[in-house]
């Protein structure tokens, strides 16, 4: 456990130097080098007593085009998008770690996540697949074993989705290389994460970059 002491700005646990944490007590912040970069961090925090206290880190990886702004990427375009988001909910092909306090929905044969745009359940998870929700413009979940094993729903464009912003954004188990658009982090960070997020606490995710336009900062 690191407790950083009082620091100037320039050099306060990264929580501080945000916009907005979401009003919580728990915050990840997922932060790229630059907007093309396919890799990057992740590092979950708890505030405790009056200060944000790191509780883990782990590298991450990002989308294969890089990081986009959340308020104007276009879903199909390969990039994580960039802003403040929810943590709904979780969900897995396995169990959830021992010790997970989060509502937690497993994943069946039936499991899908709508991706359509032309669907009424346009990002949203679904069981089984609608008839207005082609499978092509799906993710099957169940078929993503490595990376699906244990996940968190990101609330991008998820409250009032807006069709064609993009869909099925996701803190999952890394797979073979760069994301669709998701942030992914190694298994064992992925069951960490799981054991130490607290509902109570709402936990939000700060997806940005160090500097420029897309600086997490802003968020």
């Amino acid at each position: 456990m690191i407790v950083t002491a009082l620091l100037p700005p320039d050099r306060a646990p990264l929580p501080d130097r945000l916009a907005d944490t979401g009003g919580g007590s728990q915050l990840i912040t997922a932060v790229a080098p630059t907007a093309g970069s396919t890799t990057g961090r992740v590092v979950w925090w708890e505030r405790w007593a009056g200060r944000w206290i790191e509780k883990g880190s782990a590298e991450a990886r990002f989308g294969a085009k890089g990081l986009a702004d959340g308020a104007t990427r276009v879903q199909g375009t390969n990039t994580t998008p960039t802003g403040l988001y929810a943590l709904p909910y979780a969900f897995g092909i396995r169990r959830a770690p021992t010790g997970t306090d989060y509502t937690y929905r497993r994943v069946t044969r039936t499991s899908w996540w709508c991706q359509d745009v032309a669907s009424a359940s346009y990002n949203r998870w679904v069981e089984p697949l609608p008839a207005d929700c082609a499978p092509g413009e799906s993710e099957h979940l169940v078929t993503y074993a490595r990376q699906y094993a244990h996940a968190l729903v990101i609330a991008f464009n998820y409250d009032q989705p807006v069709r064609g912003r993009g869909a099925g954004i996701f803190l999952h188990v890394n797979g073979k290389g760069a994301t669709a658009g998701c942030v992914s982090v190694p298994a064992e960070a992925m069951r960490a994460i799981l054991r130490w997020a607290d509902p109570r606490l709402s936990p939000h995710i700060a997806i940005g970059t160090q500097t420029g336009d897309l600086a997490i900062t802003r968020y």
